[in-house]
């Protein structure tokens, strides 16, 4: 008789673990605690608008391809891609403004006309950087990161000094480059891996191969295609969902989950996979006496940003935007400082602006524009109406100064979203939006553990185990574990 795996949670790990334990022949159910599967990657309408809710950029296409070439598929059998050209824009504190061209040749350019000799330094730095990417994306993420001994591998000894893990990313990059908006330009990518460039590893510079190389894309319907593809997907392999089904107790007996608890109902498993926050599952679902860490352990990590978001909807065409937008126009590095080192809402804030409608009519009524506005924040801070209020105020006042035109009278739709939110919907620990910090303290064998050996039939998967934050990296992870399991109940 086939074994039964419940997964806990719908994200983009849960999806996948859920798909490769379902074509190895198990019986898996997934229970979401929300009414739609996706996890932060949820997506919602309002009078012609429809607004994805989490993540927007859409890099690593190689890492998506494979996941669905798994299964004798592809990604063009769910949705389909267009290559971003501009890939995005950049308005720097400077006053300069960069369209940044998706062909590398035009990219190349760009740099050299602005600081001679950086076209050759791109070539090289970037080679680094695919050599990191290959052995990253290849080698180090595909491992349980259960023991040091994985990572006992001829490619990662001998290629050590080529991944600089122990010298940092702002260190590496000013090795090619001194123009100070360059710099910025490859520094952005790890804004969002949870420590300053000065403290994140140069082993990231693996993200400027998967944004200058291999481009930045848009699934046509919103990123929610993804989760659709991947639902339907694991939809026919046998995998049977649950929705509005949070699990509230998982109870253990002689050091196994014996059953879990939704809306009152128990349900028994041979196996369970914990792909919903790490820190709610074991701290708030299981007994003290079988977790693997305690609350000193957790509020010792450092923790990937949080953000305030904005979902909003205009009843007319916003000129001067791209669909992706980075307002850099103030510091930088005062940012990154009232994120990781003197955690507090930021003074002049750095922000994001995803403007779909630009190339996707199907996310707005005609005539009509849809934008995601994203300030990443320190975790853990109390958001409250005034400062939603507020900071939006500041992004128009920016915007409407570097575009030129104003955009209040014509919003006809505006919802907020922020750390209270994302504790509320995804029990984030901290209100994180992105998981643990990229640190070098909290890399493979040092992220939460994917299995406790204290219950021998519970797994995690997500962005807080390995191998980390971001979509391609959740994807990974639901392989991992699965393949884990595979390995240890058989």
């Amino acid at each position: 008789m086939s074994k039964r795996i419940a997964v806990i949670g719908s994200g983009f790990s849960s999806l996948s673990a859920a798909s490769y334990l379902a074509k190895a022949g198990y019986e898996v159910e997934v229970f979401e605690k929300n009414e739609q599967t996706g996890g932060r990657a949820r997506q919602f309408s309002y009078e012609g608008f429809k607004f994805d809710m989490g993540p927007s950029w859409y890099w690593m296409p190689d890492v998506f391809e494979s996941f669905f070439n798994d299964f004798g598929k592809k990604a063009a059998d769910y949705y389909m891609l267009k290559r971003l050209d501009p890939s995005y824009t950049i308005y720097f504190q400077n006053g300069d403004k960069w369209d940044i061209p998706a062909r590398y040749e035009e990219f190349k350019n760009l740099l050299e006309s602005k600081e001679k000799g950086a076209g050759v330094q791109l070539d090289r730095f970037l080679a680094d950087a695919q050599y990191k990417y290959d052995v990253g994306i290849n080698d180090l993420v595909t491992k349980p990161s259960l023991s040091i001994t994985e990572f006992i591998d001829w490619r990662v000894i001998l290629g050590s000094l080529r991944l600089n893990l122990f010298s940092s990313f702002s260190s590496h990059v000013r090795k090619y480059f001194s123009h100070p908006n360059i710099i910025e330009l490859m520094e952005f990518p790890v804004l969002f891996l949870g420590a300053k460039p000065s403290k994140t590893p140069a082993l990231y510079s693996l993200m400027n191969y998967a944004d200058i190389k291999l481009g930045t894309w848009y699934p046509d319907g919103g990123m929610y295609k993804i989760v659709d593809g991947m639902t339907n997907l694991a939809k026919s392999l046998g995998v049977k969902f649950h929705l509005n089904s949070e699990v509230t107790k998982i109870n253990i007996s002689n050091n196994k989950v014996s059953n879990f608890i939704v809306n009152d109902k128990a349900y028994e498993f041979d196996v369970v996979v914990g792909g919903a926050d790490y820190h709610h599952i074991e701290q708030h679902l299981l007994e003290e006496k079988y977790r693997r860490y305690d609350e000193v352990y957790w509020d010792s990590r450092t923790m990937a940003p949080s953000s305030l978001i904005y979902y909003l909807g205009f009843n007319k065409k916003v000129v001067g935007l791209e669909h992706h937008n980075l307002f850099f126009d103030e510091s930088f590095a005062a940012h990154a400082e009232e994120i990781y080192e003197d955690p507090k809402w930021p003074t002049k804030p750095l922000f994001y602006v995803s403007c779909p409608s630009k190339i996707d009519p199907s996310v707005a009524p005609e005539g009509g524009e849809n934008l995601f506005i994203l300030i990443p924040a320190a975790p853990d801070l109390v958001d409250t109406e005034q400062h939603r209020k507020d900071y939006l105020e500041v992004i128009f006042e920016r915007m409407e100064r570097l575009l030129g035109h104003s955009f209040k009278d014509n919003m006809v739709y505006c919802r907020s979203y922020a750390h209270s939110d994302f504790k509320t919907d995804y029990h984030a620990f901290k209100g994180n939006a992105y998981g643990l910090a990229n640190t070098l303290k909290q890399t493979a064998i040092f992220k939460p553990s994917m299995v406790n050996p204290k219950i021998s039939n519970l797994f995690y998967t997500g962005q807080l185990t390995t191998p980390g934050p971001g979509v391609p990296p959740s994807l990974i992870s639901g392989k991992v574990v699965s393949e884990l399991i595979r390995k240890k109940i058989n």
